[in-house]
């Protein structure tokens, strides 16, 4: 049996820890809480009311505040943390890791202020022993969903397929099922980007437009994420695989996106700052577009919508000129 610690009580973390609790593999787990009070919420009436509600928290997982009793003895840490505070979250629990854990991110998204991705943030952080046993979870997975354990298949990427075939077998259950490869670039990459496109997805619904723009901007908004992921070193098929093509479909589409309702609102006229405190979660999106241009910039690349996507974000233009932009942009081969 082994003990599985993981970061952040918000909706994903709080839903990995029910669905590994049905794994195959029996396992010990802890979902370590960064609010105190949500965590005595959570441990005394066995529910995530904030972010994940009407799913259970199995009583045999450990809700605590504290990081220490979280981590003791933790074979894997899974990190289920925004990625704006996951620098010093992992700071916070670095002394509590055991030696020789695997580390696990599950965070869909890049540090905002160093536009780092999050094996980049965790290797800076932690001792260099971590950093071969680190592996990537990402793909198209709604926590709600997961929770209730519908069907739901996700990418486990690491560069030691040794690790990534074991936490394959220990994390799969009857609902869950994980595919394995190495290319965690691709992998981080396409996690952050389909947030981005998302968010122009939902401007064009909250705009009143029709299902061909959506299929355009799915189908556009995929060849940019794989322009510039392959421009870094990562491999195209995983851009067309679970990871991306598969997670840009669902966040786009979906009506349990945070990324994608954000759009909406705002292009039914809502101001950012308006939108953004009537969520309790976060859309891991709005500090990403400007990260992915800087990204883009230094490779000498260009991203025609995840630029309208920030001018509409953070340079108030608004959704209808930036769509508007992107339909009037010179005529090239496909």
């Amino acid at each position: 049996m082994k003990r599985i610690a993981i970061l952040g009580g918000g909706s994903w973390g709080t839903a990995l820890a029910i669905v590994l609790s049905r794994a195959r593999e029996p396992h010990e787990i802890s979902l370590w809480i960064r609010d105190a009070a949500l965590a005595e919420s959570i441990r005394r009436e066995r529910e995530n009311k904030v972010y994940l509600p009407g799913q259970r928290v199995p009583d045999a997982v450990l809700v605590t505040h504290d990081a220490a009793a979280a981590l003791k003895n933790a074979e894997v840490l899974i990190g289920a943390v925004p990625s704006a505070h996951a620098r010093s979250i992992y700071r916070r629990v670095q002394p509590f890791i055991e030696r020789g854990a695997a580390i696990v991110s599950a965070t869909k998204g890049l540090e905002p202020a160093t536009h780092a991705r999050m094996s980049e943030v965790i290797s800076q952080v932690l001792p260099q022993e971590f950093t071969p046993r680190f592996a990537v979870l990402s793909g198209p997975s709604f926590a709600m969903e997961a929770a209730a354990g519908q069907p739901t298949a996700v990418v486990l990427a690491s560069h030691d397929m040794a690790l990534a075939n074991r936490l394959q077998e220990e994390f799969a259950g009857p609902s869950f099922r994980l595919y394995t490869n190495e290319d965690i670039l691709g992998v981080e990459l396409a996690g952050a980007m389909k947030n981005v496109i998302a968010i122009a997805a939902g401007a064009c619904e909250g705009l009143g437009m029709g299902s061909n723009p959506l299929a355009a901007l799915i189908t556009r908004g995929l060849a940019e994420m794989t322009r510039l992921a392959a421009a870094l070193g990562a491999r195209r098929e995983t851009l067309s695989g679970l990871a991306g093509l598969g997670d840009l479909v669902l966040t786009c589409t979906g009506a349990l996106s945070r990324n994608r309702h954000v759009g909406i609102e705002l292009g039914k006229g809502r101001t950012l700052r308006e939108t953004l405190g009537s969520m309790k979660m976060i859309a891991e999106g709005v500090g990403t577009a400007g990260a992915l241009l800087a990204i883009a910039g230094q490779a000498g690349l260009e991203l025609p919508i995840t630029q309208q996507v920030n001018a509409i974000l953070h340079e108030g233009k608004s959704p209808r000129d930036a769509i508007r932009s992107i339909m009037e942009r010179p005529l090239k081969r496909e």
